[in-house]
Formats: structure tokens, C-alpha cells, sequence
């Protein structure tokens, strides 16, 4: 079995319901097993179109059989489960799935990014990735999850909420 990381974020609908559901499906699926999941963060969208209401955040740990390509698939066909629409970069979304961190596999490939490229960059990404695995090494910057948010410089503001998912 290999260990996944697999963020969440949407910001159209019940975002909270989709989430449940996703992380439903996804433990249903074969191959997949969900070993950890982090708070839900409240986050003010940075980036993209103005006006857009805040995203819901969460990180899920996996075991997984899966390559990391058939994950990334499976993130991809739950998106489209829940009308995911690519219409502008960083826009609006009712589910969006990033494979982030996949055992120590490094990737660099135009359909495939291995650690995620701005894994280390979004405190939306990393308050709730610490939360699982603080002291989780990125395989390409040689420091802990821990200490790469410790260390951001990131205005976002991110709220952690009471809801379990």
C-alpha cells in the first residue's frame, strides 16, 4: 500500500455535504482506503476572479493500491461526480481534488506534478497537511510540512472549523 495526500477545496453549493459524499465514495472505491482526515478550514479565495465567495479546505491521508495516475483519476471523476467545470483558471468550484504528496514519488510530467507544485506555497494546503503529518519531509525541499508552514509568508487568511467531515 502506498500513502496519499489529497486536498479538498470548493466553494459552490453545499460544500460540506460534497465533501462527505466525496469522502464516502472515495473509501468505497477500490483500491482506496481513508486512513486520516483533517479539520475543514474556512479560507477567503486569493487568486482568480474577484467577488468569489471563501472556500472550504480539507486534507484526506489514503492508503492506497492505486498508481498515482489511476489516484489522480479517480480525483478527477469525482469532480466531475459533483459538476466540477473548468471554465477559468482558479475560478469558482464545487469540488476541486489535488494529489499532493504521493509516498516519496517524484513527477514531473505535464498531466502529472509530483510533490504538488504549490503544496508549500498555500496555508490552505499545508494547516490542514500539518494537521495529518507535521513531520512529513517534502520529498523535493527536504523540510518538514511542519516547518514549511511555520515558515510561509502567506496573507490568506484560514479559519479552522468545528466540523468534522
Amino acid at each position: 500500500m502506498h500513502t496519499a495526500y489529497l486536498a479538498f477545496g470548493a466553494n459552490l453549493g453545499d460544500c460540506l455535504a460534497t465533501f462527505r459524499t466525496a469522502r464516502r465514495l472515495l473509501a468505497e472505491a477500490e483500491g482506496v482506503r481513508v486512513d486520516g482526515a483533517s479539520s475543514l478550514y474556512r479560507t477567503d479565495a486569493v487568486g482568480g476572479p474577484p467577488g468569489q465567495p471563501s472556500y472550504l479546505n480539507g486534507v484526506l491521508q489514503v492508503a492506497t493500491e492505486l498508481s498515482p495516475e489511476e489516484l489522480l483519476a479517480l480525483g478527477l471523476d469525482l469532480e466531475a461526480h459533483f459538476g466540477r467545470e473548468r471554465l477559468e483558471h482558479w475560478g469558482p468550484r464545487t469540488l476541486d481534488i489535488d494529489l499532493l504528496l504521493y509516498d516519496k514519488v517524484l513527477c514531473d510530467r505535464p498531466e502529472l506534478t509530483l510533490p504538488h507544485p504549490r503544496l508549500h506555497q498555500r496555508r490552505f494546503v499545508l494547516a490542514p497537511l500539518a494537521e495529518l503529518a507535521a513531520d512529513l519531509r517534502h520529498p523535493l525541499l527536504q523540510r518538514t510540512i511542519g516547518e514549511l508552514l511555520a515558515d510561509l509568508d502567506d496573507p490568506a487568511r484560514v479559519h479552522r472549523l468545528p466540523d468534522p467531515w
